[in-house]
């Protein structure tokens, strides 16, 4: 069981934060903005953003 992490952290580390799905380059941006695709990865230029997870999976005890 993860524990439960301070909200300052959190908003910190996940809020408006996004992934590209080509390079997994890490992008702040609005939420609104990457919906309708006007942003961009500065890395490879793909608009295809997904949000950042907030678990990490695949880990076994």
């Amino acid at each position: 069981m993860a524990k439960k992490m301070p909200e300052p952290i959190a908003n910190r580390m996940f809020k408006n934060m996004f992934v590209c799905m080509k390079c997994n380059a890490k992008i702040r941006a609005a939420p609104d903005k990457v919906k309708i695709h006007k942003i961009k990865c500065r890395k490879c230029g793909s608009k295809q953003l997904r949000l950042k997870a907030k678990e990490r999976r695949g880990q076994k005890a």
